[in-house]
């Protein structure tokens, strides 16, 4: 099985099979077994790069989104997948020529790209999610709130620890989406932060309205730009997966560590040996977002700590080829 998650900053994909099946003949494959994954990779393509202000892709950024498709292309063939869904979230959403980037991706995938709601996109990252997070521990009225902090969109979804959705909103601020409406300078302005903090928490009020953040128990964030500011929280030399999935922190550390990259010059952000160079220009945005985030629920629902996922709307998207 093959998932492919298209957001506005990055397109990845995962390869996953039943543990214990052969990965030549397919042999020996139980439908019940955990999924293994033979195959996780993901490109910085900057897919909605000025979307915010056009309306529309750019040649450049359906250029460089299709060289990626086509590499997965030959991987998802390399490796058998049988059964492949390709979705496309927040920038996808918002374009006039989203036919364009629709059939360019069904010329060189073979399969229908899915331009999802964001409904459906909070439900699937909600899914990947708690798919990897303890819960045992939580009460039979505490909910979990995932944040799934993309490109152009954050999503919020609240749910019980079993995995059924309470609610979900999807709110229209992300790494790339303020980076380039607030965060013009490097490094950005007390000027700009604090008109970025502002739209934030003025998006973050509609939320809290229809979402129930104050029996949230557990917070869980997921993401590029969440995994970025817990590998420096961390204190991390390199980028260890194994060492962030799962990191439970204090809010005052993730919100710390957060505030040390919003502060940093662009330069100073491509020595941390964690950092991806593709996040570089835009976790300054990204890490403010995800301390905003955590101060409101912080403030609502009293948690004093947050969990960082490797897990996350693409594992969701995999996970829903199973049912």
């Amino acid at each position: 099985m093959a998932g492919v998650d298209c957001g506005t900053n990055s397109i990845r994909l995962l390869i996953s099979r039943p543990a214990g099946t052969d990965e030549t003949t397919g042999a020996g494959a139980d439908p019940a077994a955990p999924l293994a994954d033979v195959v996780r990779e993901m490109r910085v393509v900057r897919l909605g790069e000025g979307v915010d202000a056009t309306g529309a892709f750019s040649d450049a950024a359906l250029e460089r989104t299709f060289a990626a498709v086509e590499e997965y292309a030959r991987l998802v063939q390399r490796h058998h997948a049988g059964r492949v869904r390709f979705v496309a979230t927040s920038a996808s959403r918002d374009v006039s020529n989203r036919a364009a980037f629709v059939d360019g991706v069904r010329e060189r995938l073979g399969v229908e790209p899915e331009v999802v709601s964001g409904a459906e996109e909070a439900a699937l990252s909600f899914t990947g999610a708690v798919s990897a997070v303890e819960t045992a521990d939580l009460g039979p009225e505490d909910l979990v709130l995932v944040v799934d902090l993309g490109g152009g969109s954050t999503e919020l979804v609240v749910g019980t620890p079993a995995g059924e959705v309470v609610g979900a909103v999807s709110l229209d601020m992300g790494c790339v989406r303020f980076t380039e409406r607030h965060l013009r300078s490097d490094p950005p302005t007390s000027d700009e932060v604090a008109a970025a903090r502002a739209d934030a928490r003025r998006l973050l009020d509609d939320a809290a309205a229809r979402l129930p953040l104050e029996r949230v128990a557990r917070v869980v964030g997921v993401a590029g730009s969440v995994t970025t500011v817990t590998a420096e929280a961390l204190g991390l030399s390199t980028y260890e997966p194994a060492a962030i999935h799962g990191a439970r922190l204090p809010i005052a550390e993730f919100r710390a560590a957060a505030e040390g990259l919003v502060a940093a010059t662009r330069a100073e952000r491509a020595e941390r040996g964690f950092m991806h160079p593709g996040r570089v220009d835009v976790i300054g945005a990204g890490a403010l977002l995800w301390s905003i985030v955590l101060e409101r629920v912080a403030e609502t629902a009293g948690v004093t700590e947050a969990w960082a996922s490797e897990h996350d709307i693409l594992d969701g998207i995999v996970l829903s080829l199973r049912s």
